[in-house]
């Protein structure tokens, strides 16, 4: 069966206007994250109940005839794992997606075991995804027909799968659970990274001063080398080998030779880039040092921490009563703000902004009394 490709501005225009006829639609979407420096939507999916089509974005189309579609409340958007694609659509095309369902999020509240696309498609209807098309360059053109082919499949059984999980929530009498979880997700966005690049650098946090201006030198060198490359910045030289170079300092060519993930390849090519990074990092003076941001460690609170623990012992029970991952029911962080800053009452849990209404109407009772001991 033929998928067609869409590729012009009339074409999108006549997909929204289709698309605005139905009440319920599946979504997804392809990107380039594991091939280019600057990641970019490179494929989007629909599906209504009739037929899926193909939009490719790189052809360079109009898109915003799509945008009231996709803001429109009453007609209910299906994504898988709708979180990076929510995001993504935002910071390319300016698409606001209102009406969400997202089968992950409904797969987790139902308590299933495995959540990922392939796994619940396998499951409920015995469809077989390949998998080796998730890491695959999706800008490249034109597409192999072996991806394309996938590239549907992601969104043709939504509809289904959706349904089923619908009836499957209200039998358990969590569809307002998800609705409140979808809602908040419709809200998600990139944002600009700002500071040093060691910020983001798992790790930095050990290194002293000199060396984290180091590390940071290496860092900016690696981003421009993978801008002019157009690769992502893994792809030119992974992190442990930078953090290896920033903590042995090492001058010289040999001295890079046989630090831990440091390649004679990779010696060979950006052996001397490499070291003109350190010299640069040795260079600077004293006082401009950069310091790596330390938040205020909190003071040992002995009640606080068995409020915490009891937490957790009453969080894995409730958890197996209703038969839902622990750390979705409610997570680390949302248990420690509550072992400080406890509620004497089901209504002081309005105090805690973390919280979700639907945690607090279905575990308030509960946190107040494990708190309460």
């Amino acid at each position: 069966m033929s998928i067609p490709i869409l590729t012009t501005d009339g074409e999108v225009a006549d997909l929204a206007a289709e698309l605005a006829r139905h009440k319920i639609i599946a979504v997804d979407l392809e990107a380039d994250s594991m091939h280019s420096y600057r990641q970019k939507v490179c494929l989007l999916q629909f599906s209504t109940p009739e037929e899926t089509v193909l939009l490719d974005p790189l052809a360079g189309a109009d898109l915003r005839p799509l945008s009231p579609v996709m803001a429109d409340a009453g007609i209910r958007k299906i994504f898988h794992a709708a979180d990076y694609d929510l995001r993504c659509l935002r910071r390319d095309f300016d698409l606001q997606v209102r009406g969400l369902f997202d089968t992950m999020v409904a797969a987790q509240f139902l308590g299933e075991e495995r959540v990922g696309l392939a796994d619940v498609l396998a499951r409920y209807f015995g469809v077989e995804l390949d998998k080796k098309f998730q890491r695959a360059d999706w800008s490249q053109r034109p597409l192999p027909e072996g991806m394309v082919r996938y590239a549907a499949e992601d969104t043709r059984h939504l509809h289904r799968l959706a349904a089923i999980f619908e009836e499957k929530l209200a039998g358990k009498g969590r569809l307002g659970w998800v609705a409140e979880e979808f809602a908040l997700l419709e809200e998600v966005g990139f944002q600009e990274q700002e500071g040093p690049l060691f910020l983001r650098f798992k790790g930095a946090g050990r290194l002293d001063r000199r060396q984290l201006a180091l590390l940071e030198e290496l860092l900016q060198w690696r981003d421009r080398e993978a801008e002019r490359r157009d690769r992502p910045a893994f792809k030119v030289i992974g992190n442990k080998p930078l953090l290896e170079v920033a903590t042995h300092t090492p001058r010289t060519l040999r001295g890079l030779v046989g630090l831990e993930g440091l390649f004679p390849r990779l010696v060979d090519r950006y052996g001397p880039a490499l070291l003109k990074a350190v010299e640069r990092g040795m260079a600077l003076p004293e006082g401009e040092l950069p310091i790596y941001p330390r938040s205020e460690r909190r003071q040992k609170d002995p009640a606080a921490d068995k409020r915490l623990a009891r937490l957790k012992q009453w969080r894995q029970t409730k958890a197996a009563e209703l038969q839902i991952d622990p750390g979705i029911l409610i997570n680390n962080a949302l248990l420690e703000t509550l072992s400080r800053q406890p509620p004497a009452t089901a209504g002081g849990l309005a105090a805690i902004p973390e919280m979700k209404n639907w945690q607090r109407e279905v575990l308030g009772e509960g946190i107040v009394q494990t708190l309460a001991g």
